[in-house]
């Protein structure tokens, strides 16, 4: 088996929005973070524009990254509900670049716009990642340097989603995302003897055993040129334990 070189990247936040199925108003946070989630914060930290769908694009298709998490508050989420009366003159911001405004008549601007958004609260989890074409810009290198001088500042999910510490952690070297998961590099806070809640893609690492739980079709693939998400990957939902120590 090849022996590959990932990126190690803690995702620490007192608030942290992971995206999920949204619905009307209503959206949730998954456990572990989305495909293209992690493209739109590398993206972020590289300084990509919006508009440069292809590039973001031929990010997302090269990343294959794992995850594990390190807290013990794995469940823990907060609902924030949203209130914000907007009358008819007034205009909001969009993602697509014209202003927006509320049409209606009657007694429709007596009610407020109401939206629930879910966070993870004190999440603390560690993510591993390699590019495929490991030589095509941008590189490994391109990215680590990118999260330590980042282009503008760095959110986990949200806006409001601000890290913790320094997302870059450092390199390891391993064959799967499974195994570069385990290793005691791959961490700032190693917990060898204890199973850690965990996702890889399938096909780097086990997909049935002690340490697998299930395998799941995750829709967390983003059309960067439309917006809009379509797309799913077989993943694996498991637990890893950290090999070793720090010695």
């Amino acid at each position: 088996m090849i022996l590959h070189r990932w990126l190690a990247i803690r995702l620490e936040a007192p608030l942290i929005s992971f995206g999920g199925v949204m619905i009307d108003a209503i959206s949730d946070t998954r456990d572990f973070p989305s495909a293209s989630m992690i493209t739109g914060l590398l993206a972020n930290a590289l300084g990509y524009q919006r508009t440069q769908y292809q590039a973001h694009q031929q990010l997302q298709d090269r990343l294959v990254f794992g995850v594990r998490d390190e807290g013990e508050k794995f469940n823990s989420k907060l609902l924030d509900v949203q209130n914000a009366k907007i009358a008819q003159k007034d205009k909001g911001w969009t993602s697509w670049g014209v202003p927006e405004s509320r049409y209606g008549g009657g007694n429709t601007y007596n009610s407020p716009h109401r939206r629930y958004r879910s966070y993870r609260t004190d999440a603390n989890l560690s993510l591993v990642l390699r590019l495929q074409d490991a030589t095509q810009a941008p590189t490994l290198d391109d990215l680590a340097h990118a999260l330590d001088y980042p282009a503008r500042p760095i959110f986990v999910g949200r806006k409001s989603c601000i890290p913790s510490a320094p997302l870059r952690i450092g390199f390891v070297e391993a064959t799967t995302a499974y195994g570069a998961l385990k290793h005691p590099l791959a961490t700032v806070n190693p917990k060898p003897q204890q199973n850690l809640p965990a996702l890889w893609p399938l096909g780097e690492g086990p997909d049935h055993g002690d340490d697998c739980n299930k395998i799941i079709y995750l829709a967390d693939l983003r059309n960067w040129k439309s917006g809009l998400h379509g797309g799913q990957r077989s993943v694996v939902l498991g637990s890893v334990r950290i090999a070793g120590g720090m010695g």
